[in-house]
């Protein structure tokens, strides 16, 4: 505001000097349209404070009932717990509402339901991906590793075993078991291969294989594994987990599922859980890392689809919001400007 006072203050000396205020205008590099603007504001005793940019009712803004239905639908208990971003994809997959991530974030804050849903501390955007080849499909990279299961006996823990497809982030084959062995994990391997047909590939087209180094990783029956079947074995760096990321995340996304019990009382009470949330990971879960789809809609090379139709129904749906806006602005228009109808209601 100051500044826009001491500008006109200059041009009005400059005009004293006998330069109009165009050409200080031009001098200046500011539009003539503005500092007009700027005079008719003073002249009227209007601020001249600047205002937020376009218009305070855009066209295409929310229908009232989009937010009423936007609120009820984070409020249910079946949507409570999931993020601004999967409440976004989740209904409008389900037809609910279509809305981007920034709209259900404001309504959200608007109506104070923007808060921590799940345990733990957020991410901190350090962690870097190592360097790898590109990948363009499902079954090019299987990451795989190990992660303990708390039970109800101190000291004791059940061992999840994970092998997940790296571009689909799919949980391709999982086992639970009570130790840690070369043994079980080559079961793990030998299941994702008879489950993906691996064996029908050629051994150019088959996945590598990307662990730690855990002596499980490096036992020689895993190695001849690989190596029979034409698959190459990378390791991932001692002590750098981000060397192998997507399976890490998949242990982190387990084990901060609202329904994760924390502790198990045998192997089949695991296995009865896992199969239940593994198939939810795999088919219902819109993984973060995937644009929103599920990791089976990725594995079955959908994606691309999934994510135009999504833009053509927010498309649809803001030129749905343009028309119904626009219709209710010239009704009341309309209304205003009608000295019939003013009338009639003054009396």
């Amino acid at each position: 505001m100051h500044t826009k006072l001491e500008i006109l203050s200059l041009l009005e000396s400059s005009q004293q000097q006998g330069v109009s205020v165009r050409r200080s205008c031009l001098i200046l590099a500011i539009e003539h349209r503005r500092v007009v603007r700027w005079q008719r504001l003073l002249r009227h005793g209007l601020p001249l404070t600047n205002l937020t940019p376009g218009p305070n009712e855009p066209l295409h803004r929310l229908l009232p009932e989009e937010t009423a239905q936007i609120v009820s639908v984070a409020t249910s208990e079946a949507y409570a717990d999931l993020s601004h971003r999967i409440l976004s994809v989740t209904a409008g997959d389900l037809g609910l509402f279509q809305a981007s991530f920034s709209t259900v974030y404001r309504v959200l804050v608007a109506h104070n339901l923007m808060h921590a849903r799940c345990p733990g501390g957020a991410h901190n955007g350090n962690s870097k991906a190592p360097v790898r080849k590109e990948l363009t499909g499902p079954n090019q990279r299987w990451c795989w590793d190990i992660s303990y299961l708390m039970t109800f006996q101190k000291g004791e823990y059940l061992y999840l075993y994970l092998l997940l497809d790296e571009y689909s982030r799919k949980a391709v084959q999982w086992r639970i078991a009570w130790h840690q062995t070369a043994g079980e994990s080559r079961l793990l391997l030998e299941g994702g291969l008879q489950d993906e047909n691996i064996l029908d590939l050629p051994e150019g087209a088959r996945p590598e294989v990307i662990n730690d180094r855990g002596r499980q990783m490096k036992a020689k029956p895993i190695q001849r594994l690989c190596e029979e079947h034409g698959m190459p074995q990378l390791f991932a760096r001692p002590r750098t987990p981000n060397d192998n990321p997507f399976i890490e995340s998949a242990f982190s996304t387990v084990k901060r599922a609202p329904e994760y019990p924390g502790r198990f009382l045998d192997p089949e009470q695991a296995v009865t859980y896992f199969l239940r949330y593994f198939t939810w990971y795999n088919t219902e879960h819109y993984h973060s890392g995937l644009e929103y789809v599920t990791p089976e809609q990725a594995h079955r090379g959908l994606m691309a689809v999934i994510l135009e139709q999504r833009q053509l129904q927010k498309l649809s749906q803001r030129r749905r919001r343009l028309e119904e806006n626009r219709r209710q602005k010239t009704g009341t228009s309309n209304k205003t400007n009608n000295p019939t109808m003013t009338a009639s209601l003054v009396a």
